[in-house]
């Protein structure tokens, strides 16, 4: 027999002194691989010391194994020689995931064993019943699926070859599509093709590489191909781009590959976990880009498994990543983290992959090189930045008077849904803090940015 050594599969014990611990063990990895190994009489070091057995030891493993995991399970427990001394060997498998140890359940990470808190238990439940979403009924109708959205999405599949029906009505489509069910329109068609779902992405724009100053805040609201549209553009407008001449042409080149841009933000609605009501946030700092969704990865799996290529995809939203599949947006199911990861590696920039307490982050880190104005230049419409710190309310009424300085109070309310008399008090503070001033009394009048 090869060395023995603990790993995902094997738990090694010294004696059957151990056994309230190894029950514990055989549960972590039954919840992570379904089947695993333990040995009695052999060191965590490899070491092997051997096992005094009789009958009674051997029921009394057995009897321990059948009281204390639930469900239960039915495992081999036989005697072995392992380097001329006598050891146990029990053999287990079970795929009624999640398994209990005396009440409560745990995970194999590595060669440990963590115990599974509220939330992991949950997803490992929704796992077992395959409950998913994007398959579950949707509230709309499907008159209310926006039909140019569907029709340019079948023309986008065409397009790639991964689609091979023509468009005939919305009813035709979103069956050929497998997105109703029963004549119901199914959740996944609900953020892809209906404009007035409840999907949101809240981006933030800061002045540094901390909270404290925001320059501006947008939401964007739509169907998935709408938000990936608006927050790309919204990202590389705020990049900083070199320009190079090759062949004799100017070539614009951003400081963080918008390739990799786009395959995160593809990635954070596609993998997102749609039974938890919060948004994914976009912030923009001096130094990164944090792309945020709620739904941790997958229990059990890092990045680093993705990246190597050696992890099929685990889908959360499988309806979803079929549909975004057939129209090119992704390019094949578990490969966007490496692609994200080979696009930063190839144009030297840092990427990482964090999973936070509810969440999954992908930060990519701009080049501090391309921050010098002289050797840039941003893809936007001039803007004008604020030079003292204002609320969240102040800078949404400032950037209403840079778009349009004859704005009114009213219309500004308006925009905003407030009252006109909190318009009136937040236009006095910006005057007081010098960002405007009014020129002119009448309602021919207009408003003047103070740039300094």
């Amino acid at each position: 027999m090869n060395k023995l050594k603990e790993s995902e599969y094997v738990e090694l014990k010294k004696t059957t002194s151990e056994l309230k611990e190894s029950i514990k063990s055989i549960v972590a990895i039954l919840n992570k691989n379904k089947k695993g190994e333990l040995y009695f009489g052999v060191k965590n070091n490899s070491e092997v010391i051997g096992q005094d057995i009789s009958a009674e030891t051997l029921r009394n493993i057995s009897k321990a194994i059948s009281e204390h995991i639930e469900p239960k399970i039915y495992p081999k427990i036989k005697e072995v020689k392992i380097r001329n001394k006598n050891c146990l060997k029990v053999e287990f498998s079970g795929k009624d995931i999640p398994y209990f140890a005396f009440g409560r359940a745990y995970i194999r990470m590595a060669d440990e064993d963590k115990r599974l808190s509220i939330k992991e238990l949950e997803r490992l439940f929704l796992k077992k019943t395959k409950i998913y979403w994007d398959s579950q009924y949707s509230d709309f109708k499907i008159s209310q699926i926006n039909e140019r959205i569907l029709k340019n999405y079948i023309q986008r599949g065409l397009n790639v070859k991964r689609i091979s029906f023509e468009y005939k009505s919305k009813e035709i489509t979103l069956k050929k599509l497998e997105l109703l069910k029963n004549n119901h329109m199914l959740k996944a068609a609900e953020v892809l093709f209906y404009d007035k779902n409840s999907l949101e992405v809240q981006v933030a724009l800061f002045a540094s590489i901390d909270k404290t100053t925001f320059l501006d805040i947008k939401v964007f609201q739509g169907t998935i191909f709408k938000i990936l549209e608006q927050t790309e553009t919204y990202i590389s407008e705020r990049l900083n781009w070199r320009v190079e001449f090759k062949n004799f042409k100017r070539v614009e080149i951003p400081e963080v590959p918008i390739d990799a841009i786009r395959e995160a933000l593809v990635n954070s609605l596609c993998h997102r976990d749609y039974f938890k009501p919060e948004s994914n946030k976009i912030a923009i700092f001096k130094n990164r880009i944090e792309i945020w969704n709620p739904g941790r990865f997958p229990e059990g799996l890092t990045p680093q498994d993705y990246i190597k290529g050696e992890e099929e995809s685990v889908l959360r939203n499988p309806l979803i990543a079929k549909i975004l599949y057939y129209s090119k947006d992704i390019e094949k199911w578990g490969t966007g983290l490496k692609r994200i990861y080979d696009e930063c590696k190839l144009n030297k920039i840092t990427v990482e992959f964090r999973n936070t307490k509810d969440g999954f982050k992908v930060i990519l880190y701009r080049n501090e090189k391309l921050a010098a104005p002289e050797k840039t230049t941003q893809k936007t419409t001039p803007q004008v930045t604020p030079q003292v710190k204002l609320t969240e309310l102040e800078l949404k009424i400032f950037n209403e008077v840079i778009k349009n300085p004859k704005i009114s109070r009213k219309q500004i309310a308006d925009i905003l849904n407030i009252k006109p008399g909190t318009v009136k008090e937040y236009l006095e503070r910006l005057k007081k803090k010098g960002s405007i001033k009014r020129k002119g009394r009448t309602s021919a009048g207009y408003w003047e940015i103070i740039e300094r």
